[in-house]
């Protein structure tokens, strides 16, 4: 395990998103400025266009944050592993030899998925037992949220890396949502035993013989129904459920808009439900998740989405930051070495 030291680092790649670094830099200011935890902010990219960021932002503010150099940036578009391996000084490689040196806690990023997806595993590497790293998103149900995973780290996936998904979402549930037994859900087309492919056939098995507390394959209705804590899928699934639910927000918007248009009782209602509306799209938002661990990697780091916001970069430290101190890879690692005996 990556060890820490008493003060919290997260180290923050800065030249990733579509709005870099501005958008990154005001994130951290917001985090520092309004933590209840001190801990301390490495923003990892080009010292020359951070350093003008930085005092447009906070000009006369001396904040718990430094510039580390990164002279290289992978791009958005490019290649993952051609790119680690032509910019070996990228904010992403820089900021994760950080956590793996111990100099940092944490890595934050909202920049290439796939290269950060590739880097953590490379330097930060596995957890003993872990076949193949995973990424989960959390979704909104009817009572508290539920973990789906695998997010896209892995499109194709053999039956033991879909039961090391549960057993390590099972983890990030105790950690996070302090649940002591989480209910882990198969997704399958059906609930009974024998549905789905060969892959998901044997998974099934795989957690039935195992303690976790599986409760069987589950159907996509049950995802947002509140049945399980964790719904484990293969990462082709599980991307387009999750940029899917993406979806959802804007479209409840819309169709919201277009109905308090079309009369003055629509309009009156939607005075009257724009409250209730605001906290539902709330719960649909990714601003306000603090982006997406990748569990399974010897080391904590967070994926955001390409298009972050200042409140989605601040969330996610404060969610890396937190991780950090519950210690999440140690909790993986023992509820992996449970499942597996």
């Amino acid at each position: 395990m990556v060890p820490h030291t008493t003060e919290t680092v997260i180290a923050i790649d800065a030249m990733g998103g579509d709005h870099a670094p501005a958008h990154v830099i005001e994130g951290a200011f917001q985090a520092l400025h309004t933590a209840t935890r001190r801990f301390r902010v490495l923003l990892v990219g080009r010292r020359e266009a951070l350093e003008p960021e930085l005092g447009r932002v906070a000009p006369e503010r001396a904040l718990d944050w430094e510039i580390v150099d990164a002279p290289q940036v992978i791009e958005m578009g490019e290649p993952p592993n051609e790119a680690l391996k032509s910019k070996k000084d990228s904010s992403i490689a820089v900021g994760l030899r950080l956590v793996r040196d111990s100099k940092a806690g944490a890595f934050v990023s909202a920049g290439n998925t796939g290269a950060v997806l590739s880097a953590s595993t490379l330097i930060l590497g596995r957890l003993p037992g872990v076949g193949r790293p995973t990424i989960g998103t959390l979704f909104p149900t009817a009572g508290a949220p539920c973990l789906v995973l695998d997010a896209g780290a892995s499109v194709d996936c053999r039956p033991r890396h879909l039961f090391e998904f549960g057993a390590m979402g099972a983890a990030y549930m105790t950690t996070v949502r302090g649940l002591a037994r989480p209910r882990i859900g198969l997704l399958n087309v059906g609930e009974e035993e024998g549905k789905g492919n060969e892959a998901t056939q044997e998974a099934y098995r795989l957690f039935r013989a195992s303690p976790l507390e599986f409760v069987g394959n589950v159907e996509g209705r049950d995802i947002l129904g509140g049945t399980v804590d964790v719904v484990v899928c293969d990462g082709f699934v599980g991307n387009i459920i999750l940029k899917f639910g993406e979806s959802v927000p804007a479209f409840l918007k819309a169709r919201f808009k277009e109905f308090a248009r079309q009369s003055l009782r629509g309009r009156l209602i939607g005075l009257v439900a724009r409250s209730a509306l605001r906290s539902v799209l709330r719960d649909l938002d990714y601003q306000h998740h603090g982006g997406v661990p990748l569990l399974g990697v010897n080391g904590i780091s967070i994926i955001g989405h390409g298009g972050s916001t200042p409140l989605a970069f601040m969330n996610m430290i404060f969610r890396a930051e937190e991780l950090v101190r519950k210690e999440l890879p140690a909790v993986i690692q023992q509820q992996l070495q449970s499942a597996h005996a």
